[in-house]
This record gives C-alpha cells, structure tokens and sequence, in this order.
C-alpha cells in the first residue's frame, strides 16, 4: 500500500499524513466515559497487571495520553505519586499533578504508561529519552503481517487520521529492543472486555517493557 511502510523491525508506519488529523480535546477524552462500569474495571486490570508484572508497588507513575483520567483515579489510590500529561485539556482527576511533555522530559518515573497512545505519536522513537524504569503499553493488535491486504484494509483500528503506528507482539517487542528496554511481559488481551472482536482474534496488545 502506497501510504503504508513495513520497517525492518516488523513495525508498519503510515508514512504520509491524513490531510486532518483528529483533534485530540476535550470532548474526545471524554467518551470514554461511555465505558461506564467497564472503564472502572479495566483500571483495576491494568493496575493489577503492572504490580503484579514488576513485583511491587512504584513511588511514582505517570500517564501519557490519560484520556478521562480513570487509571489514574484507580492508580493514586495506592501509588504515592501520580503524574498525568495529555494534549487534550481534560482535567486530571484529584491526587493527580498535570505535567507538560517539556518537564516529563526533564522528571524520572517509576512507571510511565502509554494505554492506546503511543500510535498517535508522529515519532515513536522518543521513547529512548524517557527516564523511567518501566513502560506499561496497550495498544491496538495488528495480526496480519502479510500480502493480502484486505484484512488490514478493513481492519477498525486502521483510522488514518488517528494511527500512524501498528504493532504485533513481535514487532513491539523487537521496538522496545532497538530503544533499549527489555520485555518483562505481553500478550494477555485482558482488555478484550471492552472490545470484543467477532472473530475471537485477540484485539488490544498489552506489554510491560524494563528500561536497561
């Protein structure tokens, strides 16, 4: 596909933008309050994931692209710290500091995560200047990898105008390789509660990656 590229390390890239990116405000972080019960639920999940994956609770912990800022409700009740930064203006739930991209640049967390954000980014690679010790990811799960285009074509998370970046498990973890993390774990699609795929494929990839 002519506005498609499949890089060396498995990762397929939208290498031309769409004339109009989404815009990323208010009113979009906020359907996911239409999760209701679900959004609450799925917090819990994650949380529950990422304590148990690294064997203990982080100081510290920040979200990149917190959306309604509902992990982070669910986070600050035991995490000490808890840090948000997103494009939109949605308030930051209480207990949780608003920072700006210019000052997570300059700050180490413990934990940063990236929950169906990280493909929105124009450079992916900005990872390698995060001072953290962990990256906790989900993101949509790219399983078709080959000459028949078809799938991807019709694929729903393939949105031109919100992602630029697709993953499989393989190419995520051969990712975080180049930019210097380890995987410590992936591939459990507990967030299939929300989105469930009438084919039964796996469709949100979540992965926790130590930095070395």
């Amino acid at each position: 596909m002519d506005n498609y590229k499949l890089m060396n390390n498995g990762v397929i890239h939208q290498n031309k933008l769409f004339n109009k990116l989404c815009e990323y405000n208010s009113e979009y972080s906020n359907k996911y309050n239409n999760y209701g019960i679900k959004g609450e639920l799925i917090s819990h999940l994650r949380l529950g994931f990422l304590l148990g994956s690294i064997n203990k609770i982080p100081n510290s912990i920040l979200d990149v692209g917190y959306g309604n800022g509902d992990f982070l409700k669910v986070a600050s009740k035991c995490i000490k710290k808890c840090y948000g930064t997103d494009i939109s203006d949605y308030i930051t739930p209480d207990k949780v500091e608003n920072i700006s991209w210019e000052n997570v640049l300059k700050t180490h967390f413990d934990v940063i995560t990236f929950f169906d954000s990280l493909e929105h980014f124009p450079d992916i690679n900005i990872i390698k200047d995060l001072k953290c010790d962990y990256i906790f990811i989900t993101l949509p799960w790219c399983h078709h990898f080959d000459d028949d285009e078809t799938w991807f074509l019709e694929w729903k998370h393939r949105r031109p105008d919100e992602h630029l970046w697709h993953f499989n498990e393989k190419s995520l973890i051969n990712f975080f390789l180049e930019n210097g993390y380890e995987k410590i774990n992936s591939g459990i699609p507990f967030e299939d509660i929300i989105r469930i795929d009438n084919n039964y494929i796996p469709n949100i990839l979540t992965a926790i990656f130590k930095k070395n």
